[in-house]
């Protein structure tokens, strides 16, 4: 059966708690729209803008809009989501799993919170684990579908708002995570600053949104004819634009690889054979200019290691996502019930100021 023929008719809700997740959700909302379905849109927090929002796309206010409007799913890029929302609660990742551990030592990426009926896995290293926990917790279910913000790496579109073609020099893109611990920016800035002068490659910046303010200054003052400092919601047109990455532990950087193309990391948690990986600030310059060589050895090891993180190069991911939903609503298969967990439930509660039952 075509499971996105499902979609005619049926509510889909976005819910979003960063401004990130807008890229995330838009092209599973292009799949529902191009598939006869609704979509509405509701925001929570203060650290989503909702200036961001499109003069098409429909808001929901409040709570009680939402179980006014009864939606069939809701899809969300979080690790958490209230439980009291109608419909399906369908969980589609903010990122890929960089290897950052929680207070107590454990894998941050490959948990279940007790909130969603539906994981929307990225590839065999997201989906293994995460049917294990299905098949030990079986109150919800998992599909593999590839992560939709990806789609447009593929769509054959080459020209970005930060393409220069009058402008042949490599294009170097540098991302960092806001961890003080795990960030690149304290510790790199004399090498940055230092390629900024030189002009030897073009340099396109762009840091996490929780970055600190005073580095974000301190970074945006090296903004010259080498290096453009950028500040977006959407970092897709930012990996099509440059040849090679440099990073540190941040998910971006596996977003950038599924291109195919070289990262150099700076003391990354997990370094494996598909990273140039170093430790040394006096080093980066050198495993930079090695990057932009595609050696074969580290593509061949990129190559591999994208089977197993995120093998889909179609494009298609978000309509994989939109049949998983449609064929979970229409399934008769029974899951086991949540967990209740009276303390999340008291602080999303809170957080949404929400207490009918």
């Amino acid at each position: 059966m075509n499971y996105l023929t499902a979609t005619k008719n049926k509510k889909y809700l976005m819910y979003i708690s960063q401004n990130y997740s807008y890229a995330i959700l838009r092209p599973i909302q292009a799949a529902v729209l191009a598939n006869g379905g609704e979509v509405r849109w509701f925001l929570q927090g203060l650290a989503v803008n909702p200036n961001f929002l499109k003069k098409e796309e429909k808001r929901l206010n409040t709570i009680e809009d939402i179980h006014e409007w009864k939606p069939d799913a809701t899809f969300a890029p979080a690790n958490l989501i209230p439980t009291f929302f109608p419909g399906i609660k369908v969980g589609v990742f903010h990122g890929f799993d960089a290897g950052k551990l929680d207070k107590k030592g454990n894998n941050d990426h490959l948990k279940a919170r007790g909130c969603f009926d539906l994981y929307c896995t990225q590839g065999p290293n997201t989906t293994i684990p995460f049917k294990a926990l299905q098949r030990k917790l079986g109150y919800f279910k998992v599909t593999e579908t590839g992560w939709p913000p990806l789609d447009r790496l593929f769509d054959g579109i080459t020209e970005t708002p930060y393409t220069n073609k009058s402008d042949t020099r490599p294009t170097l893109l540098i991302c960092s995570t806001f961890s003080k611990r795990l960030s690149l920016a304290p510790k790199l800035y004399e090498q940055i600053k230092h390629f900024s002068e030189t002009g030897k490659w073009r340099i396109l910046m762009q840091f996490h949104p929780k970055m600190p303010t005073e580095l974000v200054s301190k970074y945006k003052a090296l903004s010259n004819q080498n290096l453009t400092f950028i500040e977006t919601d959407d970092v897709v047109p930012l990996l099509k634009s440059a040849d090679v990455m440099l990073c540190d532990t941040s998910s971006v950087l596996l977003m950038f690889l599924v291109q195919r193309k070289p990262v150099v990391t700076f003391c990354n948690n997990a370094p494996e054979e598909h990273l140039l990986n170093v430790t040394d600030p006096n080093k980066v310059e050198e495993a930079l200019e090695q990057a932009f060589t595609y050696p074969k050895t580290l593509m061949k090891n990129i190559e591999n290691y994208c089977q197993e993180l995120h093998p889909y190069t179609d494009g298609q991911s978000s309509e994989r996502v939109v049949a998983a939903t449609n064929e979970f609503l229409l399934s008769e298969d029974k899951l086991k019930p949540k967990p209740f967990n009276i303390i999340r439930q008291f602080k999303t509660r809170r957080n949404l100021n929400y207490w009918k039952w």
